[in-house]
């Protein structure tokens, strides 16, 4: 005799050898022997023999209408059995019995178990829902393999066209339009970029890059809410000095200026000047909750997105003209040694009377005319007045640098310049991506780059120092040592910051476009107006758990921000390769077989670089561009007779990380050709049972 049993869902059967009171003992076809509990005993049979009857039921199974065997089913419980002798006859074979179980078994929908062998009739209305189901399945699944069939012809359906980004980058892996370019990439053998793009998904590269970047960090767009700008309620002095900034022609956010007092009188007072939005807006407040949203302005060649809405910068900006509220630190130091001898913070209005730009005046306001050896070319007769403050800032500035670098116990070497991008016919509010693309440069450490970037120095530190003698905690940024692989960390406490040289740094000059200085800007006003018991006031309490939030959430929209404006500026500078026609440039060797163009912004990896030194120049023809991925690789082509670059990358006094920014990052993309094939939850979804199945 023979037996049918069920072994964890598994319909199996073999030959009885023996029973007791609950077991059986059951050899299967292999041979092998098994305990079978009888109550997994579904059916006896003497033939046909077990090798036959499988294959047999399950054929006549697939003939089977589940929609007669659903009427034909009795109402109440039932066992496969009945089944049988309703759909087949009265004397249902062996065969016909299993063949009624394999459909019980295989249809959920209008069965559902109900013990070993033994079903129910889905309630009709259940059974309306699990059909309608399986329709919608089908109508999917159908879709999918013809949007499958068009991306791997050629051409981009409208749907995946719509959800582009998310399918490559935040994709939901049970969405018909993932699935689709999963399908038709495994299909075709063709990576999902690349089959996106012969589809026509990617019509623009420039358009690529921008959106992802929208997608990913502003998904609900760019745009402000209608917001007003909150009047300053405090009387505020007028200060009595004549102010001026010093920018690049593009911004708009002037955030710092700068005076001089007492030439001449053998003690002379520099005032730093920033402007004051912590004076009006609130932690908390309507506009706080959208600069803390967008924690920075972004920033990218032709275009920005600023933190705060433009008529909020405007109502703050230190423009010329006008008497702009500002946080003013006033350092007074001996004309002679330059030594200080005090500072003093205070709240005022104070007369900003130029906006200089440096873009324009780099070639005017040089170290030789400001020594005194040449005259200015070019320089008005507003730029000539101010020849005494500048020089003596120059100076101050040169002393400032000189005394950091030996706090840092080593110079800072700025061999390298800052560039600059300029687009030329740019139509819109943004580019497009076409237009002609001028590139410049900035030589770091030059006069005016200077005197503002040792101001800011001295009063970030300043205030960084004095926040934490007022127990005020404050957002710092800090570096342990110079050791290769030492970062720059923030946090809330005053530490070393080892790149720059000073006893702490606290980021505060940026308050109209960087969050954790305007946060900082809040807790410094706190000890403007209270002094010794600012702690009390202040708005951040020590260990206050919304500074850690700040400083996490600031770190990733800083680095995700600084690397997206470092992506734009590659795109921008292979443009420029395409478009003065330039296939070979000359580079130096920075690490293995890694080089940095002589005179753009521009890192590639090359062949042809082993054994050669770090800071060899070298000659290198350039290959094919990807604008997608950013990618260009050369190939060495000559040794220029020229001497190594002994300082190479001994670039100190940044407060940026990264050593090698131009270098395009790798494109990671979130969609899984091998895991949507073998991974059953990525696959298709089942039908599910009726309720209670």
């Amino acid at each position: 005799m023979h037996i049918l049993f069920d072994d964890a869902g598994k319909l199996l059967t073999g030959r009885l050898l023996s029973e007791a009171e609950s077991s059986l003992q059951v050899e299967l076809e292999s041979g092998k022997r098994v305990k079978v509990k009888s109550a997994n005993a579904l059916l006896r049979f003497d033939k046909p023999s077990p090798s036959q009857l499988m294959p047999a039921a399950t054929t006549l199974a697939e003939t089977m209408e589940l929609e007669l065997a659903y009427e034909f089913a009795p109402e109440d419980e039932f066992g496969f059995a009945d089944l049988a002798h309703e759909y087949f006859s009265d004397s249902a074979s062996t065969t016909e019995q299993v063949a009624a179980l394999l459909c019980l078994q295989g249809a959920p929908h209008y069965f559902r178990r109900a013990g070993k062998g033994r079903y129910k009739k889905a309630p009709p209305e259940i059974l309306a829902q699990a059909l309608a189901a399986i329709e919608k399945k089908k109508e999917v699944q159908a879709r999918i393999e013809a949007w499958a069939a068009e991306l791997a012809s050629g051409v981009c359906p409208e749907p995946v066209r719509q959800q582009l980004y998310k399918i490559l980058f935040k994709p939901d892996k049970n969405a018909p339009e993932y699935k689709a370019v999963v399908e038709a990439a495994r299909n075709s053998h063709t990576a999902p970029l690349t089959l996106l793009q012969n589809a026509g998904a990617i019509h623009s590269a420039y358009q690529f890059h921008w959106q992802r970047f929208l997608f990913d960090q502003f998904p609900r767009g760019t745009g402000f809410p209608p917001l007003e700008a909150p009047v300053i309620a405090d009387e505020l002095p007028l200060a009595t000095v004549q102010a001026f900034s010093i920018d690049d022609s593009a911004t708009t956010e002037i955030d710092d200026a700068l005076s001089l007092q007492g030439l001449g009188s053998g003690q002379v007072t520099l005032g730093i000047h920033i402007a004051a939005p912590g004076l009006a807006v609130s932690p908390e407040d309507v506009i706080d909750q959208v600069a803390r949203q967008r924690l920075s302005t972004v920033y990218m060649p032709g275009h920005k997105i600023t933190m705060l809405p433009d008529d909020v910068v405007q109502a703050y900006t230190l423009m010329a003209g006008r008497d702009c509220p500002a946080v003013s630190l006033y350092v007074t130091l001996d004309e002679a040694t330059l030594a200080v001898a005090g500072s003093r913070t205070v709240l005022e209005r104070v007369p900003i009377a130029l906006n200089l730009r440096h873009d324009q005046l780099d070639a005017v306001i040089t170290e030789a005319w400001l020594d005194g050896a040449v005259p200015a070319t070019g320089a008005t007769p507003a730029i000539a007045a101010l020849q005494p403050s500048l020089a003596f800032l120059h100076r101050l500035a040169r002393h400032l640098k000189a005394q950091r670098e030996v706090v840092r116990g080593k110079p800072e070497n700025f061999n390298r310049p800052d560039y600059t991008f300029r687009l030329e016919g740019v139509t819109g509010d943004e580019p497009t991506g076409d237009e002609r693309v001028r590139i410049g440069t900035r030589q770091r450490g030059a006069p005016l780059d200077l005197m503002v970037a040792e101001a800011m120095i001295l009063a970030n530190s300043t205030w960084g120092n004095w926040l934490a003698e007022c127990g005020v905690p404050g957002i710092y940024r800090s570096q342990a040592s110079l050791q290769p692989g030492v970062k720059v960390r923030m946090g809330t406490k005053a530490q070393p910051h080892a790149g720059i040289g000073v006893k702490s740094y606290a980021w505060s000059t940026s308050p109209l476009r960087r969050y954790v200085d305007l946060v900082n800007q809040w807790q410094i006003i706190a000890c403007a107006r209270h002094s010794k018991t600012a702690a009390l006031a202040a708005p951040f309490k020590p260990r206050d758990a919304n500074l850690f939030a700040i400083i996490s959430a600031f770190d990733a929209a800083y680095t995700a921000y600084n690397g997206f404006q470092n992506g734009m500026e590659r795109y921008w500078t292979l443009r420029y390769l395409r478009q003065e026609n330039l296939t070979e440039l000359t580079a130096t060797l920075i690490k293995d077989n890694l080089v940095r163009a002589d005179t753009l912004p521009l890192v590639l990896p090359v062949l042809g670089a082993e054994g050669l030194p770090r800071g060899a120049h070298l000659r290198v023809k350039l290959g094919e561009i990807d604008d997608i991925t950013l990618d260009i690789h050369g190939t060495v082509t000559e040794r220029l007779d020229l001497p190594v670059d002994s300082t190479l990358d001994d670039e100190g006094g940044s407060d940026e990380d990264g050593e090698d920014e131009e270098l395009a990052a790798p494109l990671a993309l979130a969609i899984d050709v091998d895991e949507a094939e073998n991974d059953p939850a990525a696959q298709p979804p089942q039908t599910p049972g009726p309720a209670g199945d």
